[in-house]
């Protein structure tokens, strides 16, 4: 008999996604591919959203689906359920049950507390009674990631504040791990005509997209149009030795230099668990491995030194004022979301660090790295884009040092925190990048950025405004009518 599994959940809003579902399709983890199983569904929103995408799923639940029964799947999710259940023996049952369920991944979530929540609750057993009367167990994040390991002995790695990912096969943990820190790079343009190409564009287009893809040439069982283009050229070295002629080299050479530091930041950040042998890496991983850095022995050594870097204030702060993407302050630099892959290696893991405790955080496009505390900042402008001022709604602070984690919510503040010079924190290849610059260079010629001190909140800026006869209409600036 299924563990009973209390009637009061999280709720969702109608027609959103819960935060867990929401994380697996944002990782590529569910698709129609895949089976979920919902082990605590509620009214089950999640499931009618999942089957209008033809994703098969199913759900039990004791309240609103009494006559279901557990049944295995691919996902199994279990969402906001073990931090309602007050007994510790049903929880731990209830958590082991929906393990057995899953084929491939669990993904489990929990309130999780965090400094600046509010009010003291009031004790009940090991968790706390709400304003509503009922039962909450809240957890520090390395509280329930170490309770998801001690009973499922296996790593629960963080998808987001208080949403792990628990997966069953270790080569599958790795390559999700991997991916995370794998960049998308832009295939190299023809530059000189070349008859045989022509000939054989969409073999060799096929061939280019697969070297991107791994920043080295394919083994044939990597590349499925691999047989076809041994027999035209012989071997997928010629066949890529034609690409290189009319493309040139440099752009290929900068592809493998970003995959071979895309592995570094993964291999530095695996340091932080218990690196998995290399006879338990995915193929493709071992394959990425010898081409990139010759031994695995080699490659952890250099990803080692990597992560021992990120401990050094001094170095962090040398990699900000380095760094040519973002907005550099005195005590940090700033940089948006879309931009940490133009960071360097140093930079990526310090970041990564923050996101190997915290997951990612929702809705946060802004990151601040920190150059001496070693703490990072993970910010909400929810209207980044469209307003060419955003305010800030929620900031999410970690101490990489004592994991204190930190939360100051601004959303309904009367006066809070705006952005200026937007281009700033961006990559010029970001689309709006020249909008937000017009912008900029307009207010920088009204004297609207002269003076920093009063213009940093929503109240000071419009004051400003108004002193200096402008209006913003969108991102462009106007004179008051």
């Amino acid at each position: 008999m299924a563990p009973a599994i209390p009637r009061h959940k999280t709720a969702i809003r109608r027609g959103d996604f819960s935060k867990p579902v929401k994380c697996l399709l944002r990782d590529g983890l569910l698709d129609e591919a895949r089976s979920l199983f919902d082990y605590g569904c509620g009214r089950g929103e999640d499931l009618s959203l999942l089957a209008e995408r033809r994703i098969a799923c199913d759900g039990l639940d004791p309240a609103f689906r009494p006559d279901s029964s557990p049944r295995e799947a691919d996902v199994v999710n279990l969402g906001y359920v073990i931090n309602v259940i007050e007994n510790a023996e049903e929880r731990t049952a209830t958590l082991r049950k929906a393990w057995e369920l899953c084929r491939d991944l669990l993904v489990v979530s929990a309130q999780v507390v965090m400094a600046g929540k509010g009010k003291a609750p009031v004790q009940f057993g090991d968790g706390v009674l709400t304003c509503r009367g009922t039962f909450q167990k809240f957890y520090e994040q390395e509280e329930l990631k170490s309770y998801l390991e001690n009973e499922l002995q296996s790593e629960a790695i963080p998808a987001g504040i208080g949403i792990f990912y628990v997966f069953r096969d270790e080569g599958k943990r790795q390559q999700f791990l991997s991916n995370r820190f794998r960049r998308r790079v832009a295939l190299p343009r023809k530059r000189v005509a070349d008859k045989k190409f022509e000939e054989n564009r969409e073999l060799l287009e096929a061939l280019m997209a697969s070297v991107a893809a791994f920043g080295r040439l394919p083994e044939e069982d990597e590349f499925p149009e691999a047989g076809a283009v041994i027999e035209r050229f012989g071997s997928l070295k010629r066949a890529f030795s034609v690409v290189r002629h009319i493309t040139g080299g440099e752009q290929w050479d900068k592809i493998e230099r970003q995959r071979t530091e895309d592995m570094l930041v993964y291999l530095a950040l695996a340091r932080f668990r218990k690196r998995p042998k290399f006879s338990f890496l995915p193929q493709t991983l071992q394959r990425d491995i010898r081409a990139f850095f010759g031994t695995y022995i080699r490659a952890c050594a250099q990803g080692d030194d990597l992560l021992f870097q990120v401990g050094s204030a001094e170095r962090i702060d040398e990699a900000c004022k380095r760094s040519p993407i973002g907005k550099l302050l005195p005590d940090a630099l700033y940089v948006h979301r879309t931009a940490l892959d133009y960071l360097e290696p140093l930079l990526r893991v310090y970041e990564g660090c923050g996101r190997a405790y915290l997951g990612e955080i929702e809705g946060a496009n802004l990151i601040k790295i920190h150059r001496y505390s070693g703490k990072i900042s993970y910010l909400v402008y929810p209207d980044f884009d469209r307003d060419p001022h955003p305010s800030l709604t929620r900031s999410v602070k970690l101490c990489m040092r004592t994991r204190h984690l930190e939360c100051q919510e601004f959303g309904k503040s009367g006066n809070p925190p705006i952005l200026h010079r937007k281009e700033a924190f961006l990559s010029p290849e970001y689309p709006l990048y020249k909008k937000f610059s017009r912008l900029t260079m307009q207010e920088e010629k009204a004297g609207l950025l002269d003076d920093t001190a009063t213009i940093g909140t929503q109240t000071g800026w419009k004051t400003r405004l108004e002193e200096k006869g402008f209006v913003c209409h969108g991102h462009r600036l106007a004179r008051q009518v």
